[in-house]
């Protein structure tokens, strides 16, 4: 049996084309296909189990670092000196995360309440919980200039209150007592007889109300109906708005509730979410690109005008009574507390608050703000929320505490809630978001390339095909003419 390989190099031709197409269509379908998977699993849906589980119970480590403001010169400062602060810290705590209460309704929305406690980390520390600090009194020179404009008579009698409690306007307590509560007299006194007055009504910490509490409940889009809103709030305890700020932009709840935004994120992205602790919603801004293990990334961070006064950037001036740019009035929704929140050592802030503290010494790799995105599904890789407590004091007449203090704001602690994606979580991550891409584009590149070389090869085949069947043709053609001569002689005489 006889091969015709012009046919069979046709054939080729034809699958070669096919291959050809293939790889082609792979190049357009392919990408459609992730941002379908991406979508799929990006939407908040129990019938996802993996990623609804980790949206639900989030697997990856959280970490809050704590750093205080240590008092160096106490008796000082009551004399009008520059304040004199040193570090102390990381004191680091695990933060444990958990989602209760989730219920789904109909307008493509679930509702949830998120659930937070801390656990401390002795190895991660630079000390433990029984080391002992000073940091400023907020029961008494924040309540001094709360009542500063108060009758004479009212302040003598804050006064008298504070000598009656042992209440000085410095404490040096432990570590432990600061953070999640000690026991005072003042503050049993102030909840008995004016409840409501304090954040806390049990022990008095910094962060006593912050352990074993929620962030409230929170309502957010699923994306099933529009990927585009997936995480973003529609409500908080059942507020679509604020009522602490002066303006209605202030007041807006915006963004996501800061764990995950929409996917297909892009360089003209920003990353808006709203900050029960903070009592307003933030932005962050894109900074540059970069990657985590092979994993592509935007790094987004806070603006400089984030916490900027309302003369420095006109939008903030809703969150005012404002002072220097950089400072944060919390007030509103702390009891009316003098506290101010900043980036850490005033990194972003006026330099002249610097001025004010001895001790201080802002940069952007210690102190900025930022989260590192991976951009097609919006999940937080790495992200890094640091902020600083202050307080603002000076001297009260009337109310003898307060001394000779010069008016300061003065720095406490700051802290930093860091997470990151690691081990199986970020393995799995790499492997759907980073391997099977690179797998399929291979794949689709190498099906062209595999069909040019078909495609090539067969007609290069094809062409020797049919010159040799010219060749075979020619020579078969000469070869009975020089045959019938020779067998018949009166040809060849005829030709003589």
């Amino acid at each position: 049996m006889v091969i015709d390989k012009s046919k069979v190099a046709v054939g080729f031709i034809v699958a070669g084309v096919t291959v050809v197409v293939l790889g082609t269509v792979l190049t357009f379908v392919g990408p459609l296909i992730i941002d379908d998977q991406i979508v799929k699993n990006t939407m908040i849906d129990p019938k996802n189990e993996l990623s609804y589980t980790m949206w639900k119970d989030v697997p990856v480590p959280f970490f809050m670092s704590v750093y205080f403001f240590n008092v160096l010169n106490p008796k000082e400062i009551l004399k009008g000196e520059k304040p004199m602060v040193e570090q102390k810290g990381p004191y680091v705590y695990r933060k444990r995360i958990q989602k209760d209460n989730i219920t789904f309704h109909p307008n493509y929305t679930v509702s949830y309440k998120e659930y937070r406690r801390y656990f401390f980390e002795p190895s991660m520390s630079v000390g433990n919980e029984s080391d002992v600090v000073t940091i400023p009194n907020m029961l008494v020179l924040g309540a001094a200039v709360m009542k500063e404009k108060a009758s004479i008579f009212t302040r003598l009698m804050i006064s008298i209150a504070f000598k009656t409690f042992k209440e000085g306007p410095f404490l040096t307590k432990t570590v432990g007592e600061l953070m999640w509560g000690y026991d005072s007299g003042l503050v049993d006194f102030v909840n008995k007889y004016l409840p409501g007055m304090l954040p806390s009504s049990g022990k008095f910490g910094l962060f006593a109300e912050f352990n074993n509490s929620n962030t409230g409940l929170f309502t957010v889009f699923t994306g099933k109906d529009d990927i585009r809103n997936v995480h973003k709030v529609d409500s908080w305890n059942g507020l679509t708005e604020l009522n602490y700020w002066r303006t209605p932009q202030s007041n807006m709840i915006n963004g996501t509730a800061g764990e995950m935004w929409p996917p297909f994120l892009t360089k003209e992205s920003t990353l808006p979410f709203y900050s029960p602790d903070a009592c307003r919603s933030m932005e962050f801004v894109y900074q540059r690109p970069g990657e985590l293990q092979g994993i592509p990334l935007y790094r987004f961070v806070a603006p400089k005008t984030l916490f900027a006064n309302g003369t420095d950037y006109a939008p903030n001036e809703g969150f005012c009574p404002c002072r220097q740019s950089g400072l944060f009035n919390i007030s509103s929704c702390r009891h009316n507390a003098p506290v101010f929140i900043s980036q850490p050592h005033f990194y972003n802030a006026d330099p002249v608050l610097l001025d004010f503290v001895q001790g201080l010494h802002p940069s952007e790799e210690k102190h900025g703000l930022f989260i590192d995105i991976h951009p097609q599904t919006g999940l937080p890789l790495n992200a890094s929320i640091r902020l600083q407590l202050n307080l603002y004091m000076k001297k009260v007449s009337g109310i003898t505490e307060t001394g000779k203090i010069s008016e300061v704001v003065m720095p406490m602690i700051w802290f930093e809630e860091s997470a990151y994606i690691d081990g199986p979580v970020l393995s799995s991550f790499h492997t759907n978001l980073v391997v099977l891409p690179i797998l399929l584009e291979v794949v689709q590149y190498s099906f062209i390339a595999l069909g040019l070389v078909m495609i090539t090869i067969a007609v290069m085949v094809y062409r020797k095909a049919k010159k040799n069947k010219r060749d075979d043709g020619t020579a078969s053609s000469g070869n009975t003419s020089t045959s019938t001569e020779e067998r018949d002689p009166l040809l060849r005489d005829d030709a003589n």
